[in-house]
Order: structure tokens, then sequence, then C-alpha cells
């Protein structure tokens, strides 16, 4: 540990104040480490919020998963907010959005073929019925036939 940057050592201390996870620890460690790699392992202290920015497109255009994208963005924002106080630089440095994923729909052809292919007729009236009005997995598992019919209907039961 005595090769260890006083930086790096500060910033373990802080995150060790802060009770932050051994995994944490090392995740934020790792982040600010390859961060400081990209740009030719110069100190994060004298890199500014343009050399930030270019590491995150950076990482935007090797692929990199959003959630890893954002654990490293709150390594650097940990670093510059805590470690080096600098209050002003970590609001600048933005959070990836997480991407909307679009629904798959069935083609006509495909839902037809779909219930085609469920055995019985029961089974089948239930799955078309919840098709067409458009119930959600979570909604048709809650229904209860008994629940959903009216008072009469289930006083002659």
């Amino acid at each position: 540990m005595s090769d260890m940057s006083p930086l790096r050592r500060r910033m373990i201390e802080d995150m060790t104040i802060r009770n932050l996870a051994a995994s944490t620890q090392r995740a934020y460690i790792y982040a600010v480490a390859n961060y400081c790699k990209f740009h030719g392992n110069r100190s994060p202290a004298r890199l500014t919020f343009d050399d930030v920015r270019a590491y995150q497109l950076h990482l935007i255009d090797k692929g990199v998963a959003w959630g890893t994208l954002n654990q490293i963005v709150c390594a650097v924002r940990f670093f510059y907010g805590v470690t080096m106080g600098w209050d002003n630089v970590p609001e600048h440095i933005p959070y990836a959005k997480t991407p909307q994923a679009l629904p798959e729909v069935l083609s006509a052809d495909e839902v037809v073929r779909f219930l085609e292919a469920v055995p019985g007729l029961m089974a089948r009236a239930a799955l078309t019925t919840a098709y067409a009005t458009g119930l959600r997995v979570g909604e048709v598992v809650a229904l209860n036939a008994r629940r959903q019919l009216s008072w009469p209907v289930q006083r002659q039961l």
C-alpha cells in the first residue's frame, strides 16, 4: 500500500468514511483508474470536464452498457465531488438515460397461429379474450371469475 498515490488513498478513505460496500469501492477505483489510463495515465486531478466528456463518448462508442456507463459516472462524480471537493463538476457530468425498449408486437398471422396452437377450447377462449381486451399478464393472472361476476349472478351459483 506504500506505492499508492495520495489521491487514491484519500478516495479510499472517503469511500470508507461513507461506508460504501467493498465491491462498490473496487468498482469506483477501477473506473477512475481506467479513466486515467484513457488519458495517458494523467492524474485525474489534472483532467478537465472536457476530458470526462471525451471519456464518456469513448465508452458510448465502445458500446458499453448504460448501467456500466452510469456506474463509471458515479465513480467519477464521487472522485471530483467528494475526494477533490469540486462542488460544481459532478452536476455537469450527466448520467446515461435508460434506453426504452419497445414491446414486441405479433402480426395478425402470428396471433392466429398462436391461438390455434393452444389446446382446449376454454384456454383458447381465455387467451383470445385476454388478447382482444389488451390485458397485461399480471392483470390476467389476477383475474378471478367469481370476483368478476356481478352480484346477482354469483347468488345463482
